[in-house]
């Protein structure tokens, strides 16, 4: 007698980009002449392949391509933005924020700290130094057995990049996976991770448009290896509705109803109200 085991599904990934230095800049379009969106989701398609679906959208899809429908049925979100971060509508925020904390994992890049869905899930200014001379920059590893990590050379070298330094106004990290140095002595915390309510957090800072970062193949690896890390095997969930507890019964959350209590999860009659007829 053979078992069989159930097909993987799977993870579905979907790539933000902002999309609007590659409409005006020509330096931004000779390196990304499909945006840097698409050129993070064929890393991403390369590396994993069958493990992963990817679709991307951009700022000025409509509703910033960021609907329930989509969000709903996202495993890993990524987001790259810049120039444009406050055109992002407080209901998307919002929206983002919630599946967030459902169980969906982000990956927010490079200037994406000051997106407003980062600040939101931070609760913190995301500010820092910068500098943008095409200075080089040494990725360390300093958990390296990490999952991100895996298959990442140390240090990552990357050869033009835009410094981002300490102080970076974050909340203290979770996880830190990798430092960053650059010739002006400066470090930053370029690899961090967070849980937010159910969901999972990977903020990875290299990535200036007006370099070709997305193009390196261990930048690739590590950005993948984090669509992995960020996605969860568990059913999305309501994590903004706080459930309560009958005497004695711990592990059994219900709800309130106007018929009596209901189970959380399924939503059955599990206590009638009193004066029900």
């Amino acid at each position: 007698m053979t078992t069989s085991t159930p097909e993987k599904k799977a993870i579905r990934v979907v790539v933000w980009g902002e999309n609007r230095h590659e409409q005006i800049n020509e330096v931004v379009r000779g390196i990304y002449p499909d945006g840097m969106h698409n050129t993070i989701a064929g890393g991403i398609r390369r590396l994993l392949g069958d493990e992963v679906t990817v679709t991307t959208r951009v700022l000025d899809d409509p509703e910033h391509g960021m609907t329930e429908e989509l969000l709903a049925e996202t495993d890993v979100l990524l987001w790259w933005g810049h120039t444009a971060h406050e055109e992002v509508t407080d209901e998307v925020v919002d929206r983002i924020q919630k599946h967030v904390l459902e169980g969906m994992g982000i990956i927010v890049l490079h200037s994406g700290h000051h997106s407003r869905i980062f600040r939101r899930l931070m609760g913190t200014t995301c500010s820092l130094r910068w500098r943008n001379d095409n200075d080089g920059e040494f990725v360390w590893t300093v958990a390296p057995r990490h999952p991100i990590a895996e298959g990442v050379p140390q240090p990552l070298i990357i050869p033009g990049q835009e410094m981002y330094g300490e102080f970076f106004d974050i909340p203290e990290p979770d996880e830190l996976i990798f430092i960053s140095s650059f010739s002006g002595g400066e470090v930053f915390r370029s690899g961090i991770t967070y849980n937010r309510g159910y969901g999972k957090v990977f903020y990875f800072s290299p990535g200036d448009e007006i370099f070709p970062v997305y193009h390196q193949p261990d930048v690739q690896r590590v950005i993948a290896n984090g669509v992995k890390w960020a996605h969860s095997e568990r059913a999305r969930e309501s994590y903004l509705v706080t459930p309560m507890y009958i005497p004695g019964e711990f592990d059994r959350p219900v709800l309130p109803s106007p018929d009596g209590l209901v189970d959380y999860y399924t939503r059955e009659l599990i206590a009638p109200r009193e004066d029900a007829e």
